[in-house]
């Protein structure tokens, strides 16, 4: 259960980095952007590889 909470949170984040935040973000200077998608991401990695650690053991 902990394994699958992760993932979908996991996935969460993800979306939000990838698409979220790009519709609000739409007159901000491109390296900004940037920056916010890969510090969204980074909560999405730690989530996401403590739960395939899990799913594995």
């Amino acid at each position: 259960m902990r394994t699958v909470l992760l993932l979908v949170l996991s996935n969460v984040f993800m979306t939000i980095a990838w698409y979220g935040h790009l519709k609000h973000n739409r007159d901000s200077p491109r390296w900004l952007v940037i920056l916010i998608s890969w510090g969204i991401a980074f909560f999405e990695y730690c989530l996401m590889i403590p739960a395939n650690c899990y799913g594995f053991g």
